[in-house]
């Protein structure tokens, strides 16, 4: 058992996992592309089904041109919150395999890329960021702003920064702003057999 961040696993396992949240309120300070690209290059280490590597990560600093480009590829209720972010990324996965695969569809494809998000989740905490991922995009425009190709999927969106006080949030978001629970653990891990919801 392990308590941290308001939180308690139910087995031991590193607090980094129980550290790691989505918050809403960010400084809005500027970074520099290299910090950015140091939580994307621990992103891009993994693990792949055949090495596929499927992922694929659009982003934009803040006072950047394309900044205010990806923010508006958010649904508005996102964008009120992610305008404070210090980068906004969309996450987007190749649907089709490679040479090994003779040019199959990858079934894996999206399971790769969330894992991708993960590290970068992960990495963002260890290097006194955070990250917050999003469904709420504009996955259609998203393709047709940046010319995506039929066979790649828009999955999600990122903001990412450093955590301010939730003063900064409207008071809807200011009463949302906190490390959320997880369902336990017998709910969604079974020995030999499945059970739905």
């Amino acid at each position: 058992m392990t308590k941290s961040n308001s939180r308690e696993s139910q087995f031991p396992i590193d607090a980094m996992f129980l550290d790691r949240w989505s918050p809403r309120a960010f400084t809005g300070e500027v970074i520099s592309e290299e910090q950015l690209l140091t939580i994307l290059d621990a992103a891009h280490w993994a693990p792949s089904s055949a090495n596929q590597q499927p992922w694929r990560f659009i982003y934009a600093l803040k006072g950047s041109e394309h900044f205010e480009t990806l923010l508006g590829l958010l649904v508005e209720a996102n964008q009120e919150w992610a305008k404070n972010a210090s980068a906004l990324l969309f996450v987007v996965s190749r649907g089709f395999s490679g040479e090994f695969s003779e040019g199959k569809k990858s079934y894996t494809h999206s399971f790769d890329a969330g894992t991708a998000w993960g590290y970068f989740a992960m990495q963002a905490r260890l290097s006194g960021f955070y990250a917050h991922g999003m469904g709420g995009i504009k996955h259609d425009e998203i393709m047709k702003t940046f010319e995506i190709p039929e066979g790649y999927r828009v999955e999600a969106g990122i903001a990412f920064g450093r955590l301010a006080d939730k003063s900064v949030l409207s008071e809807r978001n200011q009463a949302r702003e906190f490390p959320s629970q997880r369902k336990p653990l017998s709910e969604v891990a079974f020995n030999g057999k499945f059970i739905a919801d």
